[in-house]
C-alpha cells in the first residue's frame, strides 16, 4: 500500500505541475491576444495615417517643384518612418 500511496502522490505532484504550466500558458496566451489586438489597432491607425499621407503626397506632387531638397528629404523621412512602424506591427502579427 505504501508504494501505491507514493505513486499516487507522484501523480498528484505531476498533475499539480501540469496545472501550473497550463495556467501560465493560458495567461501568456491572453497577454499575447491583447498584444495582437493592440497591434491591429496600431496598424489600423497607421493605415489611416498612411492614406492621409499618400493623399497629401499626391497633392504635393503638383507643387513639389517649389520645394527645396531638404523639404523633400524631410517628407521622405516621415513617410519612411510611418512605413517602418507599419512593417513592425505586421511583423509582430506574423510571429
Amino acid at each position: 500500500m505504501a508504494e501505491l500511496d507514493i505513486q499516487l502522490q507522484h501523480i498528484q505532484e505531476k498533475l499539480q505541475h501540469l496545472l501550473e504550466q497550463y495556467l501560465h500558458v493560458k495567461k501568456e496566451n491572453q497577454q499575447l491576444k491583447k498584444e495582437i489586438e493592440n497591434c491591429r489597432g496600431q496598424i489600423h491607425t497607421k493605415d489611416q495615417q498612411l492614406q492621409l499621407i499618400q493623399q497629401q503626397a499626391d497633392v504635393l506632387r503638383l507643387g513639389v517643384g517649389n520645394w527645396t531638397d531638404e523639404e523633400k528629404r524631410e517628407l521622405e523621412k516621415r513617410i519612411n518612418s510611418y512605413l517602418k512602424e507599419i512593417d513592425k506591427c505586421l511583423s509582430l502579427l506574423n510571429n
